[in-house]
């Protein structure tokens, strides 16, 4: 990096000398206090006091300039600039008129170092002192036209400065932070991802190999079967990770509903689900985020439930929000751990809620009369009432 940006600091010599080249340029208006060491008829003891002066006076002034920006305490930033403003009124009324282009210094430090509130009432304040110490200088009422609006501008225009400063640094702060969130956000949103998607392979998976052997020593070829459909699920599964690792995985309900299917017969529940739904004016994100809905729970009936039957529904509704895809999921078992949504449950559901609240649906669950029942809604284009029906 070969500058410095707006509010940064400098991060090493370079960046140090930069900025010390771009403040010192405006040093080039200390050429008469110069001038007037070197050719104003002083006392040799007289320069030596007015360059120890002069160099002071730089090095408190570049001090503050070079701290704008930073988070000083105002009672330390005003008895800096007060020194400044001492230091500047000694050195005019002992040395003369070419030194009370100090004050203009004084000024832009103050607008630079303080907060505008503040800097509105320094900046006058300064610029009455020089005109106070221009009247008492001999002379110094011809040098005041030519800097008392060099005093009031610069210093003004240094508080717009210090507030482009401060801005700059809360929006660069601002952009750190939206990135660690949106970091965060598909860190959660992979996790999510692998437990939908590995959750079910693997109950599938536990299933298929249960039965593959109680089914060996009677019947091979059935084991041989199950073996077969175990080294399928597994290859999709990995099929799957990748495609959620990548952030393209979009699951159908269609595929997820003859994977339902599967999973419910091996695990030896009966199961009633709808024919293959006409889903062509759907959006994709609700379909996506049914299709999570669909493969989670029927997860948990596999895995948690004890059930028996379980019934999958899937119908279009008009509400008062517009037209919605209502998927219910109900069966006679025990439910999945932790209850309902946002109620101790597991990642599972808590992630089907932040999916579906995402394209703007709502997930229901709980206890009901026989076991329990699930129900996920989502927006739907126009369509006709029944999507599909429970068979």
């Amino acid at each position: 990096m070969s500058g410095v940006g707006i509010g940064q600091r400098p991060q090493n010599r370079r960046q140090r000398a930069i900025k010390f080249l771009w403040t010192g340029i405006w040093l080039a208006y200390l050429s008469a206090p110069v001038s007037d060491l070197l050719h104003g008829g002083h006392s040799d003891g007289v320069v030596v006091l007015g360059w120890i002066g002069l160099v002071a006076f730089v090095t408190w002034y570049f001090v503050l300039v070079f701290r704008t920006g930073r988070r000083d305490t105002t009672p330390m930033v005003l008895g800096a600039l007060a020194v400044l403003a001492a230091q500047s009124s000694l050195l005019a009324l002992s040395l003369g008129r070419e030194w009370l282009v100090l004050f203009v210094y004084v000024s832009v430090a103050s607008g630079a170092a303080l907060p505008p509130r503040l800097a509105r009432f320094t900046i006058p304040a300064v610029s009455a002192l020089l005109t106070g110490i221009a009247l008492a200088v001999p002379g110094g009422d011809a040098y005041l036209t030519s800097l008392l609006l060099p005093a009031l501008l610069g210093g003004f225009a240094m508080t717009g400065v210090r507030e482009l400063v401060r801005t700059t640094q809360e929006l660069r702060e601002a952009r750190a932070t939206v990135a660690q969130l949106a970091a965060n956000e598909e860190r959660l949103r992979l996790a999510r991802d692998l437990h939908d998607l590995l959750g079910h392979s693997l109950s599938l998976i536990t299933l298929k190999s249960e039965l593959a052997g109680r089914m060996l020593p009677a019947h091979p070829d059935r084991a041989a079967q199950q073996v077969a459909d175990i080294e399928q699920v597994s290859r999709q599964a990995l099929v799957d990770v990748r495609e959620a690792v990548t952030g393209y995985r979009r699951p159908r309900l269609g595929a997820e509903l003859a994977g339902a299917r599967d999973a419910l017969t091996a695990a030896g529940i009966t199961a009633e689900l709808p024919s293959d739904p006409d889903l062509t004016d759907v959006p994709e994100e609700s379909e996506s985020a049914l299709a999570w809905a669909l493969r989670e729970s029927v997860t948990n009936v596999v895995r948690h439930s004890g059930a028996r039957r379980c019934t999958v529904d899937l119908v279009g509704r008009q509400t008062l929000d517009g037209p919605m895809l209502e998927l219910t999921v109900d069966d006679d078992g025990r439910g999945a751990p932790g209850g309902t949504p946002g109620e101790g449950t597991g990642s599972g559901l808590a992630g089907l809620s932040e999916r579906l609240a995402k394209v703007g649906g709502t997930l229901e669950a709980g206890r009901s009369r026989h076991g329990f029942r699930l129900v996920a809604r989502a927006p739907a284009a126009p369509c006709g009432p029944d999507v599909g029906s429970g068979a």
